[in-house]
């Protein structure tokens, strides 16, 4: 299983994935900040993670290998992106056709989550927005306290 997330950071996530899909599986972590990407790989190596890639990527193109990743992961990132069209266009082409795009985003409807306006999106948001690049909402998950998981199918090929 190879796996890729926009806006990696440090690795939180990185770090606990890439150990569930080794041996075999590649972590694809992408972050447009190289500072950040240094740090991750010096946790990876402090944890002996040896199947994370960092990737530096810009606002609109990922650096993801075309056609080889069966999950796509932001988490708290899609509300922050400067385009998002183009790089909804860019994760598609990485995603393998049964590949799925996985958004945690706080959740808009509910006023007791206690994170800005401006960093919440409601389903219905996500789903129109990134309806407009052909993703159809697959299933969704809402057992967290504060965000939605919200799993899409790419457009088709």
């Amino acid at each position: 299983m190879n796996v890729g997330e926009i806006g990696a950071g440090t690795g939180y996530y990185a770090l606990r994935i890439a150990k569930r899909i080794a041996p075999g599986g590649t972590y694809y972590a992408n972050d447009i900040q190289p500072g950040m990407l240094a740090r991750l790989q010096a946790n990876a190596a402090a944890q002996k993670v040896t199947n994370v890639k960092a990737v530096l990527g810009t606002q609109t193109e990922t650096g993801l290998p075309a056609g080889t990743l069966d999950y796509v992961l932001l988490v708290d990132v899609y509300h922050e992106l400067s385009e998002p069209q183009a790089m909804l266009r860019q994760l598609a082409k990485a995603l393998k056709p049964s590949g799925e795009l996985v958004l945690l985003e706080f959740r808009k409807e509910d006023p007791k989550v206690p994170i800005l306006p401006e960093h919440k999106m409601s389903v219905k948001e996500v789903v129109d927005e990134l309806g407009a690049e052909h993703y159809t909402l697959d299933h969704k998950v809402e057992t967290l306290p504060w965000q939605h998981i919200l799993f899409f199918r790419p457009p088709a090929r």
